[in-house]
């Protein structure tokens, strides 16, 4: 192998180790959230589109009660690095083990309401820890 084809390779590594020691927490968290749907086997929120039954993982970013006028909502929103849904549990005032920064995975019909894309009543399983 001649220096200037191990070059590329190198120049690869240590552009990859640069990114990682300069990048902010948000795109080190985003990255580990990625990689994380590509291990479950789940689609990634930016390539769900609307009508597809999806499963999606990620971790709770907010968790918000929105009393409406006739059916009380929860609303979760979860990100999984490459976007977010908002989750939605209609008639639920509160669900235990739902709350910001547990991760899970959800599965239903995407849809999209208001400009957000959402999930109506998804199933859910909330991960360990």
């Amino acid at each position: 192998m001649t220096e200037t084809s191990a070059q590329p390779g190198a120049r690869g590594w240590l552009s990859r180790r640069l990114q990682k020691l300069t990048a902010d927490d948000h795109t080190i968290d985003a990255q580990a959230l990625q990689s994380g749907v590509a291990t479950a086997g789940c689609a990634p929120v930016s390539a769900c589109r609307k009508g597809d039954v999806v499963t999606v993982t990620g971790r709770l970013r907010s968790v918000v009660y929105t009393p409406r006028e006739t059916v009380p909502t929860l609303e979760a929103e979860l990100f999984d690095g490459s976007g977010s849904v908002t989750l939605v549990w209609l008639g639920r005032r509160r669900i235990p083990g739902i709350e910001p920064g547990r991760t899970l995975t959800a599965r239903g019909r995407f849809a999209a309401f208001e400009g957000r894309q959402v999930i109506y009543n998804p199933w859910y399983e909330l991960s360990a820890g």
